[in-house]
């Protein structure tokens, strides 16, 4: 089981050099002259942004010109960048997973502190949204016990992975308190209860939502309304195998390619798979669940998110760096932390869990 560690305190921000790109406060981002190549241009062989096409032919070059995009140093936004951690308007302690609400204001599921803080970028405070201020555990309908997994809807309104109390709540926005909309407040393996769950994403189109259910090796399909789930990945035992998922931790709904990104985290991979599938496509690490530190291995990664593009940023905790893969590449460029090098510093990450990005591809990480 994975246990938080002392010091989880901050979110860091990493943000692009792009010139289209607006600094945060004190942030260090410089243009690059002339840039203007977006995304989609990292498909190409070349750097020369007027010449980008749309062939899927990658090399070693291309991806080290996208990855240059984001600067070595990252930029505290909430939380304490000294690494001491606490239960104030100003600090955090074990945050997980960070999201985005409808106003670009950042929801942060803090672990340690039994809350969700809702934290406006620029201010050096957050408030609390979900739980309780003083960080009180719990199992009512006020209070929370280790959250970690969040999703949001247009109104704001929250779903919330309550992990030690092996349920999802929903928290209407501005509410109180929530109510119990998956599982049933205890442990177990049938298709209306959780083991340890661990994500949520939401099908904005549907209502419909999808957990990871960690120690049952499964992600769980809960239909708009429905209190019993469907497994729709995994559900046949820890191990390697492509019917097999091995705590998966986190994981991304892909609506474009209607499949699930998911983090394999004792298998240290991320696979693709399509909902209605029977079976996990690789899309990063050995299929042999081989750990490693080079570009083309992962030790117990945890967080993932995939932009319009197809690129994946995967939070590859156990080597404390964001690994950065373009579409179909089975090599990664490290566009966040220092591979191996845990620490408090403005370029280094200790086990980051949650990634995200916003609009203008400036990448979010909870530094736990």
């Amino acid at each position: 089981m994975m246990t938080t560690e002392e010091g989880a305190t901050a979110l860091m921000l990493t943000t692009t050099k792009s010139s289209t790109t607006t600094a945060e406060p004190g942030s260090t981002t410089t243009a690059e002259q002339g840039s203007t190549t977006t995304a989609e241009s990292v498909s190409t062989t070349t750097k020369n942004p007027s010449t980008t096409t749309t062939t899927t032919t990658t090399t070693e070059e291309a991806v080290t010109a996208f990855a240059a995009r984001w600067n070595a140093t990252g930029i505290t936004v909430a939380g304490n960048a000294g690494g001491i951690a606490g239960v104030g308007a100003n600090q955090l302690s074990g945050p997980y997973v960070v999201r985005f609400d409808s106003l670009n204001a950042l929801y942060i599921a803090e672990l340690s502190n039994n809350r969700i803080q809702k934290w406006i970028i620029g201010d050096s405070s957050g408030v609390t949204v979900a739980g309780q201020a003083d960080g009180t555990s719990g199992v009512s309908s006020t209070t929370l016990n280790q959250p970690i997994g969040l999703a949001i809807d247009s109104s704001n309104n929250m779903y919330i992975v309550d992990k030690a109390n092996h349920r999802v709540m929903y928290w209407e926005n501005g509410a109180s308190s929530g109510s119990m909309i998956a599982g049933t407040g205890s442990s177990g393996s049938a298709n209306n209860q959780f083991n340890y769950p661990n994500m949520v994403e939401r099908d904005a189109s549907s209502g419909t939502l999808y957990i990871s259910d960690v120690y049952n090796y499964r992600i769980m399909q809960y239909l708009n309304g429905d209190t019993s789930g469907t497994v729709v990945a995994g559900g046949n035992g820890a191990g390697t195998g492509t019917t097999q998922l091995w705590d998966p931790y986190g994981f991304m709904l892909d609506s474009s390619t209607n499949s699930l990104i998911i983090a394999n985290y004792n298998a240290h991979t991320v696979v693709r798979w399509v909902i209605g599938a029977t079976s996990w496509r690789l899309l990063a690490g050995s299929s042999s669940g081989v750990s490693g530190s080079s570009s083309t291995l992962l030790y117990k990664p945890v967080g993932v998110a995939v932009d319009q593009y197809g690129n994946i940023y995967v939070a590859d905790s156990g080597n404390h760096r964001i690994q950065f893969f373009l579409p179909g590449q089975s090599e990664a460029t490290t566009i966040a932390g220092v591979s191996g090098s845990p620490g408090t510093s403005a370029t280094q990450l200790k086990s980051p869990f949650g990634v995200t990005l916003n609009s203008q591809f400036n990448l979010y990480v909870a530094d736990t």
